[in-house]
C-alpha cells in the first residue's frame, strides 16, 4: 500500500544536467500532490531559466498508476517527442506524487523526432538516478466521539496505530476527534472501547 515519493525539499527541485548536440538539457523533479503544484513548478523553472527555448512537463499527482491527475506538454517542441516520453518515464518508475520539467537550450543542432524522445525521456531517468525519496502512506479520514476523559487514552492508541489526528473539536458532551487512519491498518475499536468502558463512537462520514 504505501508507495515511494520524491523526498521534501525546501531549497529547491532534484536537478540533473546533461547535453546532447550542444543542446543543453536540465531536469527539476519534484514532489506534487495536485495538477496546480505541476503548473507551479512549471512557472517556477520558467522564470529560472527565462532564456531557454523549451520547458516540457509531465507529471502524476497521486498514486502510481493515476489515470486522472495526470498531464504532459511538449512547449513547442514536435507533437509527442518530450512530454509523452517524460510522462511514460515516470510512469514506469512506478513514483508516485512527482513531477518532471525539461528545460532545454537549444544548441542549433536539430535531434529529430527519435533523437527528441530519447533526449527527454533521459531528462526523466537520469534525474530519477539520484532522486530522494521516502516512502507515503495513504490515509483515509474517520472520526470518533469520545469522552473527555477518554481522550488522552485515545490519543496514544491512534500513536499506536500510526493514525494522525488532523482536527479535535469540543462540545459539551464530549470530544470528536478526525483521523488520518493508515489505509493498511484495519480499522479495530475493540481495544479502544475496552480501554474506554465501550463509550467509543465512531461517526459516519
Amino acid at each position: 500500500m504505501p508507495y515511494p515519493i520524491p523526498a521534501p525539499s525546501v531549497d529547491a527541485p532534484h536537478e540533473a544536467e546533461f547535453d546532447v548536440q550542444k543542446s543543453r538539457f536540465i531536469s527539476w523533479v519534484a514532489q506534487v500532490n495536485t495538477p496546480d503544484d505541476a503548473q507551479r513548478l512549471l512557472a517556477r523553472a520558467r522564470a529560472h531559466h527565462p532564456s531557454a527555448r523549451h520547458h516540457c512537463l509531465a507529471f502524476i499527482a497521486g498514486a502510481p498508476g493515476e489515470q486522472q491527475a495526470i498531464g504532459f506538454s511538449d512547449d513547442g517542441e514536435p507533437g509527442g517527442t518530450a512530454g509523452r516520453p517524460m510522462y511514460q518515464a515516470l510512469e514506469g518508475s512506478q513514483i508516485g506524487q512527482i513531477a518532471c520539467v525539461a528545460i532545454r537550450y537549444f544548441g542549433g543542432i536539430k535531434l529529430g523526432t527519435g533523437g527528441l524522445a530519447r533526449a527527454y525521456a533521459k531528462c526523466v531517468t537520469l534525474a530519477l538516478e539520484t532522486l530522494p525519496t521516502s516512502n507515503f502512506m495513504p490515509r483515509t479520514p474517520i472520526q470518533l466521539e469520545i469522552p473527555f476523559a477518554g481522550e488522552q487514552g485515545t490519543r496514544q492508541w491512534a500513536d499506536q496505530h500510526d493514525a494522525l489526528i488532523e482536527q479535535v473539536e469540543y462540545s459539551a458532551t464530549g470530544v470528536r476527534l478526525t483521523l488520518a487512519w493508515p489505509m493498511d491498518h484495519t480499522l479495530d475499536l475493540s481495544a479502544l472501547n475496552a480501554r474506554l468502558a465501550g463509550s467509543v463512537q465512531l461517526i459516519d462520514p
